[in-house]
């Protein structure tokens, strides 16, 4: 056998054995983009709807405030924010800087009770919640199964009532502001179903 027809045959099994190599490079890094997305892929969507929920309720909260009056017992939003608020947000208030909030509300609501407005004390009542609750609740329940239920109770409560309000489900889709109102409380059911589920 000459040294040509030796590398021409050895040079077809490279070939061969550098073809057979990147076919397994690319199954195994498709493999780990399958793997990566099931284990990261539910986590990062029950982190958006951590995040709509909480936007959801703070959203409702506001509105009642201003021009949404209703018989609703809309003050359930300040445990719901509490047990949904995505964790960056939940620390910051939970420092420093939730301190100094309440401080300011308390002593606005002290000396100045006449000029505290109403639309500013479920706020208010929000970040104290936050700030003097106790570690076992904080951190515990918060990030756990209980605080979940509790959010899925408050959330199918404010759509029964705002059903009911409403005059039914057809209307609570087609009247002023009802289809914000209904979407957002859906978010308040959406997001803690997803997550005990997920």
């Amino acid at each position: 056998m000459t040294f040509t027809a030796m590398r021409t045959s050895d040079h077809g099994t490279l070939q061969n054995m550098l073809g057979t190599d990147l076919n397994e490079l690319a199954t195994a890094a498709k493999n780990l983009a399958n793997h990566t997305f099931m284990l990261t892929g539910l986590g990062f969507g029950t982190s958006i709807l951590e995040w709509i929920a909480s936007v959801a309720a703070i959203y409702l909260l506001v509105l009642d405030r201003t021009n949404w009056k209703t018989n609703m017992l809309t003050a359930l939003l300040i445990p719901y924010i509490f047990f949904s608020l995505p964790s960056v947000i939940f620390s910051l208030f939970r420092g420093e800087v939730g301190k100094w909030i309440a401080i300011v509300a308390v002593v606005l609501q002290l000396f100045f009770p006449k000029h505290f407005r109403e639309w500013f004390e479920l706020p208010a009542a929000a970040v104290l919640l936050i700030v003097v609750a106790p570690n076992l609740i904080a951190y515990t329940f918060r990030d756990n199964w209980v605080g979940l239920l509790i959010c899925l109770g408050i959330g199918c409560y404010l759509l029964q009532e705002h059903i009911r309000a409403s005059g039914g489900f057809r209307n609570a889709f087609t009247k002023a502001n009802g289809i914000s109102n209904t979407l957002g409380i859906i978010a308040l059911v959406v997001f803690p179903i997803w997550a005990i589920i997920f």
